[in-house]
């Protein structure tokens, strides 16, 4: 977050009277007790522009940021919006305690073959037919920030339109093969892109209340062992990562490598039809 300086708006006389109470940035504005500020302020007898400014300041920051919400607020967002829809697979729902999480960004990696687009239809089938409409994208269509853009107004207006319809999953199959061939060499575009497309993805999942699946394939690591790939700047931007694996028996594991309140290693055996 920026300093108070930046802000052309704010007055140098409320910046000295800030920095007086050890407030420079926006953040330190942030976790200040308010009250005790105003409290402040009148004592000095300049007092009405200094609450004029602490006004301003607040006014600023819930234009230029998204609304601000305590935990208890995320907390009834989280139970009440936040849902989960079935994969279809029971052995997957339970692993999962209950299925994908509307609101999250969940990947679902592994090797060639492995069967992730299988998964990724038999999830689209299951909730289609249940619970409402389904966003597929796969490595051949156009995919871009623009384009997860125009997919969210999209997605906005079907909470709102006439048809009766909502879209409840979008799926990404696959975003390794959309993004991994403008990574690579000193163009930092291509990173700046991928990140971008995960963040939009997230806030997507978040603001509309749908899952978001995509797929993600594996590339070799040290020592020869296979790692997902678009490395660590990606690492971090999916809320869930699972692994899925093939035994040859026609058995298919799914294992968790990254869960907000799962642990990490848990795995569960279904059949893919």
């Amino acid at each position: 977050m920026g300093t108070l300086k930046s802000l052309k708006e704010i007055d140098v006389n409320f910046q000295q009277f800030c920095a007086s109470h050890g407030i420079l940035s926006i953040e330190d504005f942030l976790i200040h007790d308010v009250k005790s500020l105003v409290e402040s302020a009148e004592k000095l007898s300049n007092s009405d522009q200094l609450k004029q400014g602490v006004n301003q300041l607040m006014c600023i920051l819930e234009t230029h940021h998204q609304p601000w919400m305590n935990g208890l607020a995320l907390l009834e967002d989280r139970q009440q919006k936040k849902h989960y829809l079935s994969t279809g697979f029971e052995s997957f729902d339970v692993l999962l305690q209950g299925g994908l999480r509307e609101g999250h960004v969940t990947e679902l990696v592994g090797p060639s073959s492995s069967g992730k687009t299988q998964v990724c239809f038999q999830v689209a089938s299951n909730v289609a037919m249940k619970l409402g409409s389904v966003v597929f994208f796969d490595s051949g269509n156009s995919f871009s920030p623009t384009r997860i853009k125009q997919i969210a107004t999209c997605v906005s207006g079907s909470a709102e339109n006439q048809t009766g319809y909502q879209v409840r999953l979008l799926i990404v199959d696959s975003i390794s093969s959309l993004i991994a061939p403008v990574l690579g060499g000193s163009n930092s575009q291509g990173y700046v892109l991928m990140v971008s497309v995960g963040y939009l993805l997230k806030e997507l999942a978040d603001r509309h209340n749908i899952a978001v699946l995509v797929t993600n394939h594996m590339v070799s690591g040290e020592g020869g062992n296979l790692k997902p790939a678009l490395g660590e700047s990606w690492k971090n931007i999916p809320h869930v990562r699972l692994q899925l694996s093939w035994d040859h028996a026609s058995t298919s594991c799914v294992r968790i490598l990254r869960h907000p309140h799962i642990a990490s290693g848990t795995s569960a055996n279904f059949m893919i039809p």
